[in-house]
């Protein structure tokens, strides 16, 4: 015996030390990976419990995360469960102390909850409000981020759970306002842990769809934990993001769930969802007919109105005898025209008597009006005229103008005194 414990090897103090020729008995892992394991402290996990089964002094609870695909089988002391004021339950969403726990002898590794307390509507509301406060603060809920409808649209994006009551009415609803409605229907699990991937990934396809003109998320009513999807900050990011307008139509007036925030628009019901965002035909075609008929009063009042004007300019002397005017500008002409040679004759008249006494005037004063008195004038052969007896010596050749022509002499002798002291 002492020779062969001699002649074993001394086991590998880690698993990276362990070899093909030198292994960890099977129970020296276990013994480490316990050891490992219960290193690991206490943690507190929220899920909803699916699976409730009771043994004895214990209760096995299977565990599954809110919004994912995640389960995890705990085992919770009988003592625990005798201790909750309220009994758990199928679909009860909880908080739990989850501590692993190895077993040697099996390998197998479970889960133990020293402790769980349901989560109560006070705290699933209080959290949702905080996320409120916190994406508003973002301003994901800010009035300018929101789209506005189209009038008319043709094609509507509806995503909604399957078979269920709120895609019939929005659809019956909608058609019986405008039958030529188109829908792109998405179905989709609205409550539930894989709601929240669904809704995002439906609203991702949708949003997609060029032919989509807009978007409806409508369910029907339920309860706050049946709702708690349309509160996942996932998808109101994903409905912010979006860029074809949202419309929220989820369960009745009183239930408010942050996608009626980020929502382009919030409608009480999926009834109302579909009553707000097509336009009903019956209305449409009476306003049209109302508009026809307002267009038809106000056009036949306007040719009325302007008929009567034209029997009134008709009716009026200067169209009744159109004639008459350019009558009277004739005579207005005439008129003028009479002044006009009137005052011109006047006016003629007026300097022809002017223009005679100037003529008499200037002929009184002419040396032709003197030489008629019986005056001469006396001028030498240059031209000179002859104004002093000297100027005209005896034998000066001289030229004599007189009234009726001239004729030529020679000074024959100097002139005498008497008549040159009379003349002076």
């Amino acid at each position: 015996m002492l020779a062969e414990a001699h002649a074993r090897p001394t086991l590998p103090a880690t698993a990276a030390e362990t070899s093909a020729e030198n292994p960890w008995p099977l129970h020296v892992l276990s013994e480490k990976l316990k050891a490992h394991i219960e290193r690991a402290p206490a943690a507190w996990v929220e899920g909803q419990i699916i699976e409730l089964n009771r043994r004895a002094s214990v209760c096995y609870v299977t565990l599954r995360d809110v919004d994912a695909e995640v389960s995890l089988s705990v085992s919770v002391w009988g003592s625990v469960l005798d201790a909750m004021s309220v009994p758990l339950e199928r679909g009860t969403r909880v908080v739990a102390q989850l501590r692993p726990d190895f077993w040697l002898k099996t390998g197998r590794l479970s889960m133990q909850s020293r402790d769980i307390r349901p989560v109560g509507l006070g705290d699933l509301l209080a959290r949702i409000e905080l996320l409120r406060q916190s994406l508003a603060a973002e301003g994901l809920f800010a009035a300018d981020r929101k789209k506005s409808l189209p009038l008319l649209p043709h094609r509507i994006g509806l995503i909604t759970g399957r078979n269920s009551d709120a895609m019939k009415d929005v659809i019956r609803n909608a058609s019986l306002r405008w039958p030529a409605v188109q829908f792109e229907v998405r179905e989709v699990a609205v409550q539930g842990v894989s709601a929240v991937a669904q809704l995002t990934a439906a609203l991702a396809d949708l949003d997609a769809v060029p032919e989509v003109d807009v978007i409806v998320i409508a369910r029907g009513g339920g309860s706050m934990e049946d709702l708690l999807p349309f509160s996942s900050e996932k998808l109101i990011r994903a409905v912010s993001a979006a860029k074809t307008a949202v419309v929220s139509a989820i369960g009745h007036e009183a239930d408010r769930p942050l996608l009626d925030e980020v929502a382009d628009l919030r409608a009480s019901t999926p009834t109302d969802a579909a009553k707000r965002i097509v336009p009903d035909v019956v209305e449409e075609l009476a306003r049209v007919h109302h508009a026809r008929g307002q267009l038809n009063r106000r056009v036949g009042s306007l040719v009325e109105r302007e008929v009567e004007r034209l029997q009134q300019l008709r009716t009026r002397p200067v169209l009744a005898n159109p004639e008459g005017m350019v009558i009277v500008r004739s005579e207005d002409i005439g008129r003028l025209l009479r002044r006009g040679h009137s005052t011109m004759d006047t006016a003629l008249a007026r300097h022809a008597d002017r223009i005679s006494h100037l003529r008499a005037q200037v002929r009184a004063l002419s040396p032709q009006k003197t030489l008629d008195r019986g005056y001469a004038v006396v001028q030498r052969q240059n031209g000179a005229v002859v104004r002093a007896p000297e100027e005209a010596p005896a034998g000066t050749a001289l030229r004599i103008r007189v009234a009726a022509g001239e004729f030529a002499a020679t000074s024959s002798k100097a002139p005498h005194p008497e008549i040159n002291s009379a003349g002076g």
